[in-house]
């Protein structure tokens, strides 16, 4: 048993001793895609520009058929639970 902690409390502190702790603010700053990204493009003047073949089509709303289909299941839906409510004795709420 005494072995078990002495190892472990020798594992620990060689674990410790491993890390050094010269600057911890290099250590918390982290790289990020940005940087690969701002030094790519140092060297670049040009402005963007739209391509009309890009744009996104306005949404216009559930077309008729969708919305029959909504509210068929929404009826389905509702006479599912009244079967059940019926097949429990029970009235549904209003």
């Amino acid at each position: 048993m005494k072995f078990r902690l002495v190892a472990a409390a020798t594992a620990s502190l060689a674990l410790a001793a491993c890390g050094s702790s010269d600057n911890a603010s290099t250590e918390a700053e982290a790289d990020t895609v940005e940087v690969a990204a701002d030094e790519a493009m140092d060297g670049v003047t040009d402005e963007p520009v739209a391509d009309p073949e890009a744009a996104i089509e306005e949404d216009t709303g559930p077309t008729a058929a969708e919305t029959a289909r909504v509210e068929e299941a929404a009826d389905n839906a509702a006479a599912t639970a009244e079967a059940a409510m019926d097949a429990m004795g029970e009235d549904l709420p209003e």
